[in-house]
């Protein structure tokens, strides 16, 4: 957590986090107010969040009994593929 008046060095915010690979929280009057990131960071928070909704969507899909066979999917993957 950062004080918003250190974003005056923006030199050394940003140095702070790609050090860090963490979001640094910015607050203003003592409560938060921004986050700042590297865009490692926010890529990497994005593909940790689609990832997470795949996951989700494919339990959903185990629970409502709609399965694919493993054999089948590979065959169409190679017809399509080629290999």
């Amino acid at each position: 957590m950062r004080p918003i008046k250190d974003l005056r060095n923006t030199t050394e915010i940003s140095e702070l986090c790609h050090q860090s690979k963490e979001p640094v929280f910015i607050t203003k009057n003592g409560y938060g107010d921004l986050v700042v990131m590297s865009m490692e960071t926010y890529e990497n928070s994005l593909a940790k969040l689609e990832l997470y909704q795949k996951l989700a969507e494919a339990e959903a899909q185990m629970k409502n009994g709609k399965l694919l066979n493993g054999e089948e999917v590979f065959k169409v993957l190679k017809k399509k593929h080629g290999k």
